[in-house]
């Protein structure tokens, strides 16, 4: 399993594509970001894959841990998250309802 490494610099639409292939092929991804401006673009492009995945009834979910990491010698406190697909029923009722309040929104706008 390949872990998707973000940065401060990372675009979170590339990274969110990244997420979307490796959950759509591995039904499970791992991001890792060091530092709060990486985070910040790893967080975003979790939301970002999400509604990519939403267009192909894809729903998932994530859960962030901390983790140790060794750059250059030094140990490094790290962020990952782990991602991965879940049938939408498994979703807590208030989510599933704001899901549906944002599709009939996105459809709404389509249509205009």
């Amino acid at each position: 399993m390949e872990l998707i490494k973000v940065s401060a610099r990372s675009r979170s639409t590339a990274v969110a594509g990244a997420i979307a292939g490796v959950i759509r092929e591995h039904r499970y991804a791992e991001v890792q970001a060091i530092g709060a401006s990486a985070v910040n673009q790893a967080i975003k492009a979790v939301a970002i894959a999400r509604g990519y995945l939403q267009e192909d009834h894809i729903h998932i979910v994530s859960i962030p841990l901390f983790t140790e990491v060794r750059i250059q010698g030094l140990e490094r406190t790290a962020i990952k998250i782990a991602v991965w697909p879940v049938a939408s029923d498994a979703l807590p009722e208030q989510l599933q309802a704001h899901l549906a309040a944002m599709a009939a929104e996105e459809s709404a706008a389509e249509e205009s």
